[in-house]
This record gives structure tokens, C-alpha cells and sequence, in this order.
């Protein structure tokens, strides 16, 4: 089991989390870029080790009524894996998580704020804004010089 410590130090080492201190010397870290109402990714976090990452889109984990996976036995490894994923699923809207399921993809961006994202599905590359198919691809490089033609830069 990781100790107190060494917990602490991979969820530091995710620039885009908050350290909040709360109670009992206890630590939570928020990803306030969250799309959703959740910020917690780590929840209390505590000096004897035991804490909570948030997974309610996480399939592969067991949680809690409240969507937590306790992290007391992760080794490093998974610790931050399941870190990863927790903020990856708090980056997408409903929508998107819909859409990209478990297959590869990337947002887009274009100077306006508009974003669009670019999945593999099945062999072919599909652009995607919002729920709304924009545009199939039969190679990574057509979309890439599609979305590059309509404004848009990887995010």
C-alpha cells in the first residue's frame, strides 16, 4: 500500500487539480474545469492512507453510492491511471462520452471556442460536433487537414 505521502505526490503531480485541505488532515483535490457539477477527483485523501477518486463513469471500477472508488490498496500505477480517467470523464459532457465510448479520439478547437472531436470508429475517422456527425474520413491525415482547413487546431 502506497503511504499518505506518496498518494499526495501523484495527485500533485496533475497540474490541473486543486489541493483543497479539509478536515482531519485530510486532502481533496478539485478539477474545477469539470464539465459537470463534480469537481472532487480525490476525496479525502487521509494521513493513514485511505482516500476516494471519483468513477461514476468508470466501468471498470467498483464504487460507492456517491460514485467513489476507494483507493486504500492501488499501487502507484493504478493510482494514477484511475486519476487520469476520473478527470477525463469530468473533461467530456454527456454527449461526448456518448459518442467516443472506448474508441480513440481527440477535440479540436478553434479560435471562436467551437470544438469539435475526431474519433476512430470502425476503421474510419468520424468529425463530430456535439451529438451531430460532421464529416467521415477514410485517414487520420483527411480529417487532420479538414479540421485544419475549417480553423481548428488539437486541443
Amino acid at each position: 500500500m502506497l503511504t499518505f505521502e506518496e498518494k499526495l505526490a501523484i495527485a500533485e503531480s496533475f497540474p490541473e487539480l486543486q489541493r483543497k485541505n479539509v478536515s482531519l488532515g485530510r486532502v481533496n483535490f478539485h478539477y474545477e474545469e469539470s464539465v459537470s457539477d463534480k469537481k472532487n477527483v480525490v476525496y479525502h485523501l487521509h494521513p493513514n492512507g485511505n482516500g476516494f477518486v471519483y468513477g461514476e463513469f468508470l466501468s471498470e471500477y467498483d464504487t460507492d453510492e456517491r460514485g467513489m472508488v476507494n483507493i486504500r490498496d492501488f499501487s502507484e500505477d493504478e493510482l494514477r491511471t484511475i486519476i487520469e480517467k476520473s478527470i477525463l470523464s469530468l473533461s467530456r459532457t454527456l454527449e461526448e462520452a456518448a459518442i467516443v465510448e472506448d474508441y480513440p479520439e481527440e477535440k479540436w478547437k478553434n479560435d471562436e471556442g467551437h470544438t469539435l472531436i475526431l474519433v476512430n470508429e470502425d476503421d474510419m475517422w468520424n468529425v463530430y460536433a456535439g451529438l451531430n456527425l460532421d464529416g467521415t474520413f477514410n485517414s487520420y491525415g483527411e480529417a487532420a487537414e479538414y479540421l485544419h482547413e475549417e480553423g481548428f487546431e488539437r486541443a
